[in-house]
């Protein structure tokens, strides 16, 4: 007999959602793709799935998430590239669906890290693990 068919989340919506309901990131737009006429120097919180794996035995599923951060200059982008950091660690022991994210953790912090296809753009990337488990 075949193993029931795995249901997974949608990790970035997942993400954005729960940054969309933070005020400390009202001044600032959230999404998995950039808003129209996005030139890089708006307060801009890019999410995105960038890799992970599934644990079939412990039902958990391990995304890594990346992020992209923009701001108007260099410490604009770095102090909102923190807010997200925060808030992002808030995420442990939320439900979403019929998961649970169970843990984050920080491969690796706000980097800056110029974007060489918008030269005016300020931008800061980081990325996080999440420990979502399937019901």
């Amino acid at each position: 007999m075949a193993d029931p068919a795995v249901s997974f989340p949608d990790v970035e919506r997942l993400v954005v959602d729960h940054l969309k309901t933070r005020t400390e990131l009202a001044a600032a737009t959230v999404d998995n793709v950039p808003p129209s006429g996005f030139d890089g120097t708006q307060q801009v919180v890019l999410v995105s799935r960038a890799g992970g794996a599934w644990i079939d035995d412990e039902h958990l599923d391990q995304p890594l998430v990346d992020f992209e951060v923009y701001g108007p200059d260099k410490t604009t982008a770095h102090a909102l590239a923190l807010k997200v950091r925060s808030a992002v660690l808030a995420l442990r022991g939320t439900p979403y669906g019929t998961t649970h994210v169970t843990d984050v953790l920080e491969a690796d912090g706000p980097r800056w890290l110029p974007d060489w296809n918008r030269s005016a753009a300020n931008r800061y990337l980081a990325t996080v693990r999440l420990l979502i488990r399937l019901t």
